[in-house]
């Protein structure tokens, strides 16, 4: 079996490179250098290589002879901390410490200023924007509609979350209101139906509760009588009113009053009594109609009887 997997390996074309290292643990294996464990080949690392002159070189090639105000470069150590009073270089600033790093950028961002401010100045060199000065975006229109849009729907699920907190409170508030007011109706309820046995018992000689209801009810309708009072007719019927009239009172003119009842100046006992001319018996119709009046049942049969 081991000399056909030699061949395929041939065949399938693998570098002689394998065969090498092979070798070479198998060497090392007779003379007893291999240990039990991983053994990994460590190469040599490339040494680091400070070519000044050739980066003097590049620097040569592609530095082009502006002016300072084409170039605009700067190149100065940081500016002295106010607070410790002394010049601190790259060399103090420990790169594993967030502040001090970012202190010494800073600093060193400071010194460029205020180097180069001057030097603008003296070039007549506008350092301030003006105030009608649009510049164009860094980002696209559509960018920032998209932003808009995201920030847009933040605020709506925000504001969604609110009302569905305030809904929250307000139904927690509602039950906790119902819950009192059927505490307070079952309590009295209790007193009432206690009041009730004290009374039965003979314990007391009033009922409370009955006394509030009528003091309530009567205050009701002293209520309502101040709102119909106040209240008066509706804006149609004010219209109609003064378009048309009130039309004098329709209720209650028929009935009499004081000097209705002692007024008689317009009493005729004849009219009353139905002796005026042409009044003719208890009927009130006189002439040929009380005459032609029909017999009664009666009288109508002893007339029957008699042409018998």
């Amino acid at each position: 079996m081991l000399p056909k997997k030699q061949s395929a390996a041939k065949g399938s074309g693998r570098p002689a490179r394998t065969d090498r290292t092979l070798s070479q643990l198998q060497e090392a294996f007779a003379k007893g250098a291999l240990k039990p464990g991983l053994n990994v080949v460590l190469e040599e690392r490339p040494k680091r290589r400070n070519d000044t002159d050739g980066l003097k070189q590049c620097l040569a090639e592609f530095r082009q002879q502006l002016t300072w105000v084409e170039r605009l470069d700067v190149t100065l150590g940081p500016v002295a901390d106010p607070v410790s009073q002394s010049d601190s270089t790259s060399d103090a600033v420990d790169p594993e410490n967030d502040f001090q790093r970012e202190m010494s950028f800073y600093r060193q961002a400071q010194a460029a200023v205020l180097e180069a401010l001057p030097r603008l100045r003296k070039l007549r060199v506008p350092t301030r924007r003006p105030d009608d000065y649009f510049a164009e975006m860094a980002k696209s229109d559509q960018q920032m509609q998209k932003i808009r849009q995201k920030l847009k729907s933040k605020q709506e699920a925000m504001e969604r979350s609110e009302k569905a907190k305030q809904l929250r409170a307000m139904r927690k508030y509602g039950k906790k209101v119902q819950v009192e007011i059927l505490q307070r109706r079952q309590k009295e309820k209790k007193n009432m139906l206690n009041a009730v046995k004290k009374y039965q018992k003979g314990l007391s000689d009033k009922l409370d509760f009955l006394d509030e209801d009528q003091t309530s009810s009567q205050g009701n309708k002293k209520g309502n009588a101040s709102q119909r009072t106040k209240k008066g007719p509706n804006a149609k019927r004010r219209y109609k009113n003064q378009k048309f009239g009130f039309g004098g009172k329709k209720k209650g003119s028929k009935w009499n009053t004081k000097e209705s009842f002692n007024d008689v100046s317009s009493f005729q006992s004849k009219v009353a009594h139905n002796k005026g001319p042409g009044k003719g018996g208890r009927g009130g119709k006189g002439g040929k109609k009380a005459l032609n009046k029909r017999p009664g049942k009666r009288a109508r049969q002893k007339m029957k009887n008699r042409a018998r």
